[in-house]
């Protein structure tokens, strides 16, 4: 199985939206994948449990399919940071924890697993340790969303730096245009291109209608896709 880990430079930069068009690329070229969000904090009653939107959004992506509880195993109502919403529910979060998640997920015969990070790169998931520490437990790769607004490419070179501090690989990154009136949107691109260590996998131009994803053969190449097909 094959599996990576998407992060983003900073909440609300589009992880969802990008890990759910990836999902449906994998989908499109007849490959089983499955989407993986092991905390989510904010979220609502539904079908009598709690559910979140975002993980909601990876399972309708998917072409494996689970049990919610299998895709979004922590789950909690307040929108917080994670760690303390599972402090005020009184659950513990652990590396160990995560890795049994996880492993259970293997069962649904997956030959992908996009595993979707919550808020940014240095999320707390205890009172000790960083969800990258059980990234680097499980030796995920690392793709990067970058959200292209003001302020990205300082956000883009940090988490890139930070990603290789923690001792893992940042094997891609991909540009998301959440600011439509972003000023100088294509210079600043340029500048990420030139300057993050990593390649550029794929661009998600903004857009009210059906979601695009402009894929570079890099991505293929890491996914292990034909280039003969179309995107």
């Amino acid at each position: 199985m094959s599996a990576f880990f998407i992060t983003g430079t900073d909440t609300e930069v589009g992880k969802t939206h990008v890990s759910s068009l990836l999902l449906k690329l994998l989908a499109q070229r007849g490959k089983k994948a499955v989407g993986f969000k092991p905390l989510a904090a904010g979220a609502e009653e539904a079908f009598g449990q709690l559910v979140n939107e975002d993980a909601l959004s990876l399972m309708e992506a998917a072409s494996v399919h689970g049990k919610y509880e299998q895709i979004n195993p922590f789950c909690f109502e307040p929108p917080i940071a994670p760690h303390i919403a599972a402090q005020r529910a009184g659950v513990t979060i652990s590396c160990e924890a995560l890795s049994e998640k996880y492993r259970e997920l293997s069962t649904l015969g997956a030959e992908y697993t996009l595993v979707e990070g919550a808020g940014g790169w240095a999320l707390p998931i205890n009172d000790t340790q960083f969800l990258y520490d059980w990234i680097k437990q499980e030796e995920l790769p690392v793709i990067l969303v970058v959200g292209m607004k003001l302020g990205c490419l300082n956000h883009a070179f940090l988490t890139e730096q930070a990603i290789a501090a923690a001792g893992l690989n940042c094997v891609g990154w991909v540009a998301n245009q959440v600011d439509p009136e972003m000023q100088e949107y294509d210079a600043n691109l340029e500048t990420l291109k030139q300057r993050l260590k990593a390649p550029l996998l794929a661009v998600a131009p903004y857009s009210e209608g059906t979601p695009k994803l402009q894929i570079h053969s890099a991505l293929l190449d890491l996914l292990g896709l034909q280039h003969s097909a179309k995107a």
